[in-house]
């Protein structure tokens, strides 16, 4: 059964950063592209980003472009988002995510197995 478990997320100021880690389980991690999504209260989950399964090719949502980085470490089966200036408009709960594919995706529908989330809150 596969598991994806977020953390580091929270309560900070416009401009701080925040890196939010994913630890996965119950699958081969080097057959999956991962990724990163959010979801604003009364909106659609939409794409952040994310990373092929040798970290060799990212993509990002125009919003992250510049401030946000997606990483994988394939010996702890993790993926990384640092998110660095912060903006209000960043507050989510986000979401990791596991594609069973080659490339890279920014669709929803996708992506096989799910995490719980973890809120991020951006005060002004």
């Amino acid at each position: 059964q596969v598991q994806l478990v977020e953390s580091g997320g929270g309560l900070v100021q416009a401009g701080d950063s925040l890196r939010l880690s994913c630890v996965a389980s119950g699958l081969f991690f080097t057959r999956y592209a991962m990724g990163w999504f959010r979801q604003a209260p009364g909106t659609e989950r939409e794409f952040v980003a994310a990373i092929r399964w040798d970290g060799y090719s990212t993509q990002y949502a125009d919003y992250a472009k510049g401030r946000f980085a997606i990483s994988r470490d394939n010996a702890k089966n993790t993926v990384d988002l640092q998110m660095n200036n912060l903006k209000p408009e960043d507050t989510a709960v986000y979401y990791c995510a596991a594609d069973r594919t080659y490339g890279t995706s920014r669709y929803v529908k996708e992506y096989d197995s799910w995490g719980q989330g973890t809120q991020v809150t951006v005060s002004s």
